[in-house]
């Protein structure tokens, strides 16, 4: 919008209205201003370009001559086909009528045998459609379709009998054709036949065909090159407007002024040489500029020195601020010539006075919705009380206050809910932060007794906040501390918001924020501010709170229905750990069942899922394995029977719409028997332990393997192994060896690893296993078990075969009194006597052979008798009168426990006696 030299410009006429629409005292441009005068339009409403105007000239020019081109070379070409056909027909013709032999094959008795080879061998060689021999009467002796051959020519012939060549057009069976018909003439001059040929005008290409695609190719070629030139045009005159259009142009001469008039900013074109080119009128209210202002140096103006540095500096300028007389200005600078406009700068002014009041306040909004923002990202990011009440103290200081000191209730700190409509009595100190080190407040964990005539006593009670904003004039906070106030006084705190903790109207504590460094007092506005962020901390923290409680009752239950501590037996050397995850309790168990016959069961288990669901889950089936363990079932049926109890658990819960079932639980049974040295193990969908020999190799067992808890169609399957002394059988849940960051496979290599080299104790194993596998974030429970064998020593055990004799029972109590007197147990040989006196008995009675008497020293005295029949028996008081059934009554009194266990080849019926 620059004036350029040489353009007109003109005075407004007075009265005109200006740029605005509103009607000037001096016209539309005040102080006789120059204006611009509107263009006339010179051309109709529908415009084009000139580059578009010559474009469509060339390609009219070019088109019309391609067409006469093209119908011109059409014309030619229907002529040069028309003549070439019939040139072509004639000589075909005259030629086959002129070969050797014509005459004597028209004058055989067969012509046609003779002639309709050489017809189609010389039809396919000229390259003609048809050549048709004729009789005198026009009868065909050949033709390409031999039906045809013996019928009446199509055509006129006559003339070709006296002699002339007749040529004709035809449209055929092939189209439009031109045909010629030459006579056959006999060595004395006579007409013997007639020789016709035919060609098809569509299979005759002529010269002028051939020259249709040079036209075509050089009428493209032309529109190219006239498209080129028209490009060339048109980019010239861009470059010459500056990339505007004739429209644009016309626009911008119309509108330019009532646009430079309208804008709420003064704007000042000034030319390289310093003279004020161009100004509207803003830029004349803000610098109070002279009517011929425009066209005079700006150094003449009369301007402040503030601003005529910024309009004659040469220099961008963005967003200075100067003082023009009692106006704010901010002023923007932009140099003309940076890319290769004339020399110059175009300056912009705007009036900042009335924003300077509102940007300060927009600027103070801006920082507590950003404060409240922050709060609201920071604040309650973990679900611990204390953490919560320490991110409300930081978010606080030093954007709002220069300390910040948080006191809740004891009850919330340990996720108690504190006693509604009772207002806090006792508080401890959660969290204190500050701007420095060295405040004047209580430490973290100090006790806090709230004084009830206090202010902070009243705020509790009505939840009502409360501004002090000269600490030094008020005198009621002092009562709840006056040795503490006195300290704050004395370090300069002046002022304080006190805001109470509620959530769902219940008490937790209170928020209180200092300042000491910052001058200005707390304002009504600043408490606002501070309900705003203690409301939003404050359900934070009674979340956290209740999430404590109830994190604290889970892990509670989980605990209960874990071992808390390992039975006392021989046979294994077991230690233990079990590690909750972070997302919180789980269903992974363990267990170390004693059985008889100094047998232990190793038991590991998992509940898919967490939560107090999965723990409660967790604690049946580990009450239902101790009581399907009483019955001494191997683990497979064991295993049975517990696949049907979660399958009935499944089915009551679906039932009662409480959840859609357990989804899944696993589990890994194993026996020890420190006599035999074997290990017999069943597994439902857990992972396989791992077996370390003495010599410190590790294995992982392939067992068969059975679907998880509540899946399984089929049996489950058992194996067996055979441990050495010292061997250590490790088992564990999948929340050892798999994790998102790993997958099992990985993780079973990593336990390898762990578990080789030289022997450790069970403890140590469970160390060294959990320091080289344990996640830093652990998503899953880890329940881990090692037991390292022991075996019982022979001198331990001793064994007899009774035959199936009743005077055998004296010699087998012989037999046991001397075994029993050589480990030094005379005193029980009374009662183990008749102990077995009545099991042998009974087998040799009631049950079949083998018979097999057993006694194991361990921590109590064992007796086992075992014999090929399944059939148990059953303690039972016998009646006064009957004979017998009070034997095995005398075994329970004697024996401090008793019971029966299938084998795979009968039963065995075992005691045991306490050692004192």
């Amino acid at each position: 919008m620059a004036r350029y030299p040489g353009r007109s410009w003109a005075p407004s006429a007075s009265g005109a209205s200006d740029a605005t629409g509103s009607a000037g005292s001096s016209g539309g441009r005040p102080h006789g201003r120059p204006q611009l005068p509107r263009a006339r339009r010179a051309w109709p409403v529908w415009h084009r370009s000139v580059a578009g105007q010559v474009f469509a000239l060339q390609i009219l020019v070019v088109l019309l001559l391609a067409a006469a081109a093209v119908i011109a070379l059409v014309v030619q070409s229907r002529n040069d086909a028309d003549n070439e056909a019939r040139n072509r027909s004639v000589a075909v013709a005259q030629t086959f009528a002129n070969s050797p032999g014509m005459v004597d094959a028209l004058r055989s008795p067969d012509p046609t045998a003779i002639l309709q080879p050489k017809a189609q061998s010389a039809r396919i060689g000229s390259g003609v459609d048809f050549i048709v021999v004729l009789n005198n009467q026009g009868i065909r002796y050949t033709h390409p379709n031999p039906a045809r051959i013996g019928q009446k020519f199509i055509g006129t012939y006559e003339p070709a009998l006296h002699g002339q060549v007749v040529t004709e057009h035809v449209t055929g069976t092939l189209g439009p054709l031109v045909q010629a018909v030459v006579p056959v003439y006999a060595p004395d001059g006579q007409v013997v036949g007639l020789v016709s040929a035919g060609v098809t005008l569509a299979n005759v290409s002529t010269a002028s065909e051939r020259q249709l695609p040079v036209v075509l190719g050089a009428t493209a070629g032309a529109i190219g090159l006239a498209t080129l030139g028209s490009a060339l045009i048109s980019r010239r005159l861009r470059r010459q407007t500056h990339g505007l259009g004739p429209i644009e142009m016309t626009r911008m001469y119309e509108h330019h002024a009532a646009v430079l008039h309208a804008v709420r900013e003064g704007v000042m074109i000034v030319g390289g040489d310093g003279l004020l080119l161009l100004c509207n009128d803003e830029a004349r209210r803000l610098l109070d500029l002279p009517p011929d202002a425009e066209g005079r140096p700006v150094t003449e103006l009369g301007l402040e020195q503030a601003p005529l540095e910024l309009l004659t500096a040469n220099r961008q300028v963005t967003d200075e601020v100067v003082l023009a007389g009692e106006r704010l200005l901010a002023v923007n600078v932009r140099l003309t010539d940076q890319a290769g406009g004339p020399p110059g700068c175009v300056a912009t002014l705007r009036d900042s006075t009335e924003l300077l009041a509102l940007s300060g306040r927009a600027e103070g909004a801006q920082r507590r919705l950003r404060l409240l923002y922050d709060a609201g990202v920071t604040v309650g990011s973990t679900l611990d009380v204390t953490r919560t009440a320490e991110e409300l103290a930081q978010v606080a200081v030093p954007r709002f206050a220069d300390f910040v000191t948080v006191d809740l209730a004891e009850q919330v700190l340990v996720g108690e809910e504190p006693p509604p409509g009772v207002s806090l009595g006792r508080m401890r100190r959660a969290a204190v932060a500050g701007v420095r080190d060295d405040g004047p407040f209580y430490p973290v964990g100090t006790v806090l007794e709230v004084v009830p005539s206090s202010p902070l006593a009243g705020a509790l009670h009505s939840g009502e906040p409360g501004l002090e904003p000269d600490l030094a004039e008020a005198l009621r906070w002092r009562e709840q501390d006056p040795e503490g106030s006195a300290r704050a006084l004395a370090y300069g705190v002046h002022s304080l918001v006190r805001v109470p903790l509620r959530a769902r109207g219940v008490p937790l504590g209170v928020a209180r924020f200092w300042r000491a460094q910052r001058p200005e007092p707390f304002e009504p506005d600043d408490l606002a501010l501070a309900e705003e962020l203690v409301s939003h901390a404050a359900v934070c923290i009674d979340n956290a709170r209740r999430y404590t409680r109830e994190h604290a009752m889970a892990v509670t239950l989980q605990h209960s229905l874990l071992p808390r501590s390992l039975p006392a037996q021989n046979a294994l050397d077991v230690a233990h750990r079990y590690l909750p995850a972070q997302a919180g309790v789980g269903g992974d168990w363990f267990d170390v069942i004693p059985l008889p016959g100094a047998r232990v069961a190793l038991v590991v288990g998992d509940v898919v899922g967490h939560g107090l669901h999965a723990a409660a889950t967790m604690g049946r089936l580990r009450t239902a394995i101790h009581n399907f363990s009483t019955l001494d079932l191997p683990p497979d049926e064991l295993l049975g029977h517990l696949d049907e109890l979660v399958n009935r658990i499944d089915q009551d819960e679906a039932a009662s719409g409480e959840s859609a079932g357990l989804t899944g639980a696993t589990c890994l049974y194993a026996i020890y028997d420190p006599v035999a040295r074997r290990c017999t193990l069943a597994t439902a969908g857990h992972p396989p332990p791992a077996v370390v020999d003495p010599q410190g190799r590790v294995v992982f067992p392939e067992l068969p393997t059975g679907p998880p808890l509540g899946l399984a169609v089929l049996p489950f399957e058992t194996a067996e192994l055979e441990l050495a002394e010292g061997s250590r059988l490790v088992l564990y849940t999948d929340g050892l060896v798999e994790d998102r960051d790993r997958d099992i496979d990985e993780g079973l290599e990593l336990l390898r690893s762990a578990l080789s080299g030289p022997p450790r104790t069970p403890e140590q194993t469970c160390a060294d296993v959990l320091g080289a596998m344990l996640p830093a974030h652990p998503q899953d429970d880890i329940a881990l078990l090692v037991a390292q064998t022991r075996v019982l020593a022979p001198d331990q055990v001793a064994q007899w075969d009774v035959p199936s004799d009743p005077a055998a029972v004296g010699a087998v109590r012989a037999d046991v009194a001397r075994r029993l007197e050589s480990w030094g147990l005379e005193e029980a040989a009374f009662a183990t006597e008749l102990i077995l006196s009545e099991l042998v008995t009974n087998a040799i009675r009631y049950g079949s052979g083998p018979i097999r008497v057993r006694l194991l020293r361990d921590r109590a005295l064992i007796c086992e008798v075992s014999d090929g029949s399944s059939t148990s028996p059953h303690l039972r008081y016998a009646a006064t009168e009957d004979e017998g059934g009070r034997g095995l009554f005398l075994v329970a009194q004697f024996a401090d426990r008793w019971g029966t266990r299938y084998t795979a080849t009968g039963k065995v019926i075992w005691t045991e006696q306490p050692l004192e």
